[in-house]
């Protein structure tokens, strides 16, 4: 991966906001925060669906109305901006119609954005949270960071002494490797702490699978290694990993691990040859960017040859 990407990808120069207007008051206290951090632009982004604007007219017959629809989105986006403007931050607002996906696309490649911000919302009696199609095909579709800010995600409110954490989850396969890098490489730009989480089976299940006695300790090793090579490989030794194993369900893991440590990220390789699956209400990712109580930054994974007798490949399913 090249170093300039990644310098880009830890300090953007631009980032997109995706927004469906209902979740900017969740979205824009981490976008500005991020802007502020990084000297970022910001991209408010809000696409219309075609359709989607319809209005009555006196005789009671809808009819499509996009101006009204384009100029109403524009009213929610721009009193943002004023905010932002006000905090040094140079922030643009885009209304656009068409198919979301694909002009959340065309804006990042108009404005060569280096990270996506979007939100995920929750719906019906029993508030379960749906990524929705638009999140979701993004995610499995882009190569550059997406941050989710789930319904449960929030700033601290008193941020002061408070260490700093990123949290990566890894699965230890050689295609976890970016978004690991780039989970340091984010921690030494905010002078954080990095905990490295990998999530084996349960004793019970390890025992059942009559996995040989050493394979808790391999995997430790494993991250031992990929804590000191991710360091050293990025020259930030001066950056604390913590390499830390855990047993049981992985998304549980994940954000038990987030909440004991306060975390202020956490860091998900995306895995594209099975993204949509991966992003269902049984898996790992989904989970997560559902209940994390702090943003999640996701990073597709480049396609991998399977590991063959090793600890990731007997671990695969976390």
């Amino acid at each position: 991966m090249p170093g300039m990407g990644m310098d880009r990808w830890t300090h953007p120069a631009v980032i997109l906001v995706s927004t469906d207007l209902s979740d900017l008051e969740r979205l824009m206290p981490f976008a500005l925060r991020e802007a502020s951090e990084s000297g970022a632009r910001l991209i408010l982004l809000h696409v219309l669906p075609i359709g989607i604007g319809m209005a009555v007219d006196p005789t009671v017959m809808p009819y499509y109305d996009p101006a009204s629809a384009l100029e109403h989105a524009a009213k929610f986006l721009h009193p943002w901006c004023t905010v932002a403007h006000n905090k040094g931050i140079a922030c643009d607002a885009l209304v656009r119609e068409g198919n979301p996906a694909q002009q959340i696309a065309s804006a990042v490649r108009q404005f060569q954005a280096d990270r996506i911000l979007l939100g995920t919302r929750s719906r019906g009696k029993a508030s379960k949270l749906l990524l929705g199609s638009v999140a979701e095909q993004v995610l499995r579709s882009v190569n550059l960071p997406v941050i989710t800010v789930g319904p449960e995600a929030h700033l601290p409110v008193d941020s002061t002494g408070h260490e700093q954490v990123v949290l990566h989850a890894t699965t230890l396969r050689e295609a976890s490797r970016p978004s690991a890098a780039l989970a340091c490489h984010i921690a030494a730009s905010k002078h954080a702490r990095l905990v490295l989480l990998h999530v084996l089976p349960t004793v019970e299940e390890l025992q059942h699978r009559r996995l040989p006695a050493n394979f808790e300790e391999s995997a430790r090793q494993q991250l031992r290694i990929l804590a000191d090579e991710i360091a050293e490989g990025e020259r930030y030794t001066d950056v604390h990993v913590e390499p830390r194993i855990a047993h049981g369900n992985p998304s549980i893991e994940i954000l038990a691990a987030s909440a004991e440590l306060h975390a202020d990220l956490i860091v998900l390789g995306a895995m594209q040859h099975s993204a949509l699956q991966y992003l269902t209400r049984d898996h790992t990712v989904y989970r997560v960017l559902a209940h994390a109580r702090c943003p999640v930054l996701t990073l597709r994974e480049p396609l991998a040859p399977a590991a063959s007798g090793s600890v990731e490949h007997a671990a695969a399913h976390t």
